[in-house]
């Protein structure tokens, strides 16, 4: 059962990459969801470059959502520094809820567009 669920998962990613792409005016927002961990990163897929990332691995209070609202303010504030305010959220073939929509809601917070 766990492989197929993470296999579904990465089809489910695979349909929302072939119809999205990050540029650099306006790259791509990717989360990745562990059990444990939530990391984010900005990427601009024209010039395959990581602009900015973080993660929750260092933190340890909170609970896993409270944690991925930082994680999310952090890269909106680290992306907005790089001079970039709009950008497009890639949720990796998860549901748009708990820690992934926490992600994308702090960043909007902080200013990023999304």
């Amino acid at each position: 059962m766990k492989i197929i669920k993470k296999v579904n998962r990465i089809r489910r990613h695979a349909r929302v990459r072939a119809k999205i792409s990050g540029t650099a005016e306006k790259p791509r927002v990717s989360v990745y969801r562990s059990n444990a961990h939530i990391f984010v990163q900005i990427i601009d897929d024209v010039n395959q470059k990581t602009l900015a990332s973080a993660s929750d691995r260092k933190m340890t209070k909170g609970t896993k959502t409270e944690r991925a609202m930082i994680v999310g303010k952090t890269v909106a504030e680290a992306t907005l520094k790089l001079g970039i305010t709009k950008a497009v959220f890639d949720k990796g073939g998860y549901k748009y809820h708990g820690r992934v929509a926490a992600v994308a809601s702090s960043a909007r917070e902080a200013g990023l567009t999304i």
